[in-house]
């Protein structure tokens, strides 16, 4: 095999690998649908991260709950215009909104957990959640795959 094919190989092998890693996400921010979520901070903006935020979900799923190591899927109601946690299980729901999270014994994490925004809009996005005044917008596939694409003022 010449030098040129192995190149190629190699380029090709780690763009699939990139595909899927991003498969879930785009999969969520191309086929599904926008559901409503309060969100608390986890941690504050971070001058040293730039304008980044850990997002807890309190009425989804608590940080600190422990549901076991693997994989967790969480069936969703909605209640007063905003999606809250119907129940957890470990096998995929046949229908209706659900989140497909990792649990790593601590935390689940359902790839929505991480918020990232201009350093100007930074202080304002403190005060909405701080004051329990945000939600986010995340859109949700049918496999339970999720993207944050917005936190809001409500």
């Amino acid at each position: 095999m010449n030098i040129p094919i192995r190149i190629a190989a190699v380029v090709a092998v780690q763009l699939a690998l990139v595909g899927v890693a991003v498969a879930p996400q785009l999969s969520a921010r191309a086929t599904g649908d926008e559901y409503l979520f309060r969100v608390a901070p986890v941690d504050p903006v971070d001058p040293f991260r730039g304008a980044y935020v850990a997002l807890d979900y309190p009425d989804v799923y608590p940080a600190g709950e422990d549901h076991g190591d693997g994989t967790v899927f969480v069936t969703l109601v909605e209640k007063d215009g905003l999606w809250v946690r119907d129940a957890y299980t470990t096998t995929r729901p046949a229908d209706g909104p659900y989140l497909a999270c990792d649990d790593h014994g601590w935390q689940l994490r359902c790839g929505i957990e991480s918020w990232f925004l201009p350093q100007d809009e930074a202080a304002t996005f403190q005060q909405w959640v701080a004051d329990d005044e945000a939600v986010a917008r995340v859109r949700i596939d049918a496999r339970g795959h999720a993207a944050l694409v917005a936190v809001e003022h409500r």
